[in-house]
């Protein structure tokens, strides 16, 4: 009976329902204020002291060459290292294989490996809360730095992401975003390259690009899973956007 007198009337179902569309719009807005205004500024500090302690477990794995202790700090399945030479390494396997080809594991029996930037405990990490995530810059000195993203899993926190920057790289302007951001220029069909140790094995060195800087032009080699690369000359255009300026097939 009411829905015939609405009609009746020449209303629409939709105009009466409006006013109780806007009230609910309203209340779901007052819910939805507190959760923004929540975000943490700071990081805690019991979770600041696991993060660190995360650096230091990360300084400690590699310099002890624990390569699958190494893999287990970062986040399960899309957690990666990156790097100028070494490119983006995501997953276990390739986490693993990364640090089995570190010079400091692979050194002739009876010698003494360098020690890794930021001594065995690691360099300290400076925090920072973004609307992604927990960020973390970790100072090397000479060498360059870390940029990491963290995350908090079950098993604690893990790194999401740790980039390293050398000098050079630095001062071309890059930061972990560019780089991240030039790994996905380069397209689909990446894979990994391998170069042989001093004994002759096999060893992981780069996977998808190789990121270089050649009197100040970023320059790459993005290594093809069915062989050979692309030999590119990358260009930024924007903020964290870059363009390929040119790009030559070269033959494994």
């Amino acid at each position: 009976m009411a829905w015939t007198s609405i009609r009746k009337t020449g209303y629409s179902y939709q105009s009466m329902r409006t006013p109780f569309v806007s009230r609910v719009l309203v209340v779901v807005l007052a819910l939805a204020a507190p959760a923004v205004a929540q975000q943490p500024a700071a990081v805690s500090p019991d979770d600041a002291a696991a993060i660190q302690a995360l650096v230091s477990s990360y300084a400690r794995a590699l310099g002890g060459c624990h390569a699958e202790e190494y893999a287990d700090l970062f986040a399960p399945g899309k957690g990666y290292f990156a790097s100028g030479i070494r490119g983006q390494i995501v997953g276990r396997d390739g986490l693993i294989a990364l640090v089995q080809s570190e010079r400091q594991c692979i050194a002739p029996a009876g010698t003494t490996p360098a020690g890794r930037p930021g001594g065995g405990n690691g360099p300290k990490a400076v925090l920072e809360v973004t609307a992604s995530g927990v960020r973390g810059v970790a100072n090397l000195g000479g060498a360059g730095q870390y940029e990491d993203e963290y995350v908090k899993t079950a098993a604690g926190w893990r790194f999401l992401s740790r980039t390293v920057l050398i000098p050079t790289e630095r001062n071309a302007g890059l930061d972990a975003k560019d780089m991240a951001a030039i790994q996905r220029l380069a397209g689909p069909g990446l894979g990994d390259h391998y170069v042989p140790d001093q004994n002759g094995v096999k060893r992981l060195r780069t996977s998808g690009v190789e990121i270089r800087i050649a009197n100040g032009t970023v320059t790459g080699h993005a290594y093809l899973k069915d062989g050979g690369y692309y030999d590119d000359v990358y260009e930024k255009v924007a903020a964290g956007e870059w363009r390929i300026k040119s790009r030559t097939r070269v033959a494994e």
